[in-house]
């Protein structure tokens, strides 16, 4: 496709829509463990690699002890219960489009008794994690009929015995009664148990995939279950095998294996090389649009990634960027917050040999619905983690990164754990919002002040999110309204609040992303737009807005290469 470059004075981007070459053909043939003793091996890349917790698709609220406790027991066992009861009810509800991303088991009606060996396991070993969950509930219950304004001293010796030391007791100062977790010391108890954890490999080979935070994952044919903790190194040297073979006897002895895993393992390996990278060299910037709010910017020789969440590489209709596609070194990560379509231990896990740095949002306020971004990856094996405050700013050669305030899109909970980003390669600035909602645009006038004009704007505009419930529901310890619940949504901005942004910032160009919109996402988004769609719509208005005056913008949607020149 032949480039568009824009013309205005003041515009040095050159738009570039590329046709890459990922797509595996059909005639491919691959010879299932027909491979020589001596022969160099690969992971294949239409592997798909699924992290779980106790057999569910594990997301940060599963690494945290009270988080996960909570959800264990509010969300885990109820499904269960819930699909044992009734599975018929769950098979016609995944049906039902009304109903994607519902609590609703995606088995068919079918396998019910290995549910139920699963939930009778579960309740046989996750005894501490229940007993926590019941902890937490009956003190939040000891703290709202007991703390009215007075010292809270004489509750510490009611605290239940399995939260003494773990929590501090505080008031804010409208007196209303809290507690803090002493996160670190909990990853160091015996709540926080690795054994939950494993890797789920299967070969992968269209983009359909059943909703997983609804459906744990059982054993089948053509799965090898890995048994290990996420912070294993055998999980860095099995996803090196992407671009550095090895024979198969030295596989199965660095990795463990036993006979029965090797013979499972063969399928998912081939001896055919990868093809080589080609990193950027220019003097300019080049990012890509690798799906729903992951970009890979490469300037100077520095790379950074955005969000990580990218497709495997197998036959499709619709091109895309893959792991194939990202460097042999990534220096730098970008995480915006917490939420599992944008902090993904399935792509992350994948990565982690590669990284360099990763940059968090800076937490350790201790709240439940609030875990610290930095605890959960270091305790799953991530190193280099630097947690950033708003306005605070990492230096690099030839560039920055600045954090920025990020409002909205937490159902107005207190969460901090959230930042966009400004990346900056000389002259040239790329603003990350991720899915900042602008309730008070008075914000981006005062970013305006203190950055200057923003070049690049990357914008989330899924205007209908979920409600409370949906995502932090588990955690509740007493009913809500539902009309309350419904008035508190996971909501990034519609059409006036984004316009106000690019007004305010003087963006020279926008691109609206993170609407969860590339077929290959189905299974952690739940989305199914169509143009009457209000996000869409929004999102029309908005490009339509900056057309007409004179400002390039776009919805993301597949892969998207930009090169932007003279950046000095």
């Amino acid at each position: 496709m032949p480039g568009r470059t824009l013309r205005p004075s003041d515009h040095n981007f050159t738009i570039i829509g590329i046709a890459a070459n990922l797509i595996v053909p059909r005639n491919r043939h691959y010879q299932y463990g027909a491979f020589m003793n001596n022969d160099l091996l690969y992971l294949r890349p239409n592997i798909q690699v699924e992290p779980l917790f106790d057999q569910w698709y594990a997301w940060p609220h599963l690494i945290p002890p009270a988080t996960a406790a909570c959800n264990l027991k509010e969300r885990h066992l109820k499904i269960m219960d819930s699909y044992i009861s009734a599975p018929q009810v769950h098979s016609a509800a995944v049906r039902n489009p009304k109903m994607l991303g519902g609590p609703f088991m995606d088995f068919g009606g079918k396998r019910v008794e290995e549910v139920k060996a699963l939930r009778d396991e579960t309740k046989n070993k996750r005894g501490k994690l229940l007993d926590l969950a019941r902890d937490l509930g009956e003190l939040d219950a000891l703290l709202r009929a007991n703390a009215k304004g007075y010292s809270l001293h004489p509750l510490y010796e009611r605290v239940p015995e399995g939260l003494k030391g773990y929590v501090e007791l505080a008031y804010d100062l409208k007196n209303n009664p809290g507690f803090r977790l002493l996160e670190p010391l909990i990853y160091r108890s015996d709540y926080y148990d690795t054994s939950t954890q494993s890797l789920m490999l299967s070969l992968i080979s269209a983009d359909d995939r059943p909703f997983v935070l609804s459906t744990p994952r059982l054993d089948g044919d053509g799965c090898l279950h890995l048994r290990w903790p996420f912070s294993d190194s055998r999980v860095d040297y099995l996803f090196e095998l992407k671009t550095k073979p090895r024979m198969l006897s030295q596989i199965q002895d660095a990795l463990g294996l036993t006979d029965e895993e090797t013979i499972r393992l063969k399928p998912l390996l081939t001896d055919e090389p990868p093809p080589p990278y080609q990193p950027y060299t220019g003097d300019g910037i080049r990012w890509r649009y690798l799906g729903h709010a992951c970009i890979l910017i490469e300037a100077q020789g520095i790379s950074v990634l955005v969000d990580p969440v990218l497709s495997y590489t197998y036959e499709s209709q619709l091109s895309r960027y893959t792991y194939a596609d990202l460097p042999d070194i990534i220096d730098y990560v970008l995480i915006s917050h917490n939420h599992q379509d944008h902090m993904m231990f399935e792509t992350m896990l994948q990565l982690r040999h590669k990284i360099r740095n990763i940059v968090v949002p800076r937490n350790g306020g201790g709240a439940l619905q609030d875990p610290s971004l930095r605890l959960i990856l270091e305790n799953t094996g991530f190193r280099n983690v630097y947690e950033m405050s708003e306005l605070e700013r990492l230096d690099f050669q030839s560039g920055s990164i600045t954090g920025l305030p990020f409002f909205g899109e937490h159902c107005d909970l207190a969460v901090h754990t959230k930042l966009g980003y400004l990346v900056q390669f000389g002259t040239s600035s790329l603003l990350f919002a991720a899915d900042s909602c602008n309730i008070e645009p008075r914000l981006y006038e005062h970013l305006r002040k203190a950055l200057g004009p923003i070049d690049v704007l990357f914008l989330g505009m899924e205007c209908d999110g979920g409600p409370f419930s949906w995502l932090y529901g588990p955690l509740l310890f007493t009913r809500m309204e539902r009309a309350m619940d419904e008035s508190r949504r996971l909501n990034g901005s519609n059409y006036d609040q984004a316009i106000r942004i690019v007004e305010a910032l003087n963006c020279k160009q926008v691109y609206v992303y993170a609407m969860g919109q590339e077929p290959w996402l189905g299974y952690i988004m739940s989305l199914k737009y169509t143009e009457h769609s209000r996000p869409i719509i929004e999102s029309n208005r908005l490009i339509k807005e900056c057309s007409e005056h004179g400002v390039f913008a776009e919805r993301l949607f597949g892969e998207k290469e930009i090169l932007i020149e003279n950046i000095h």
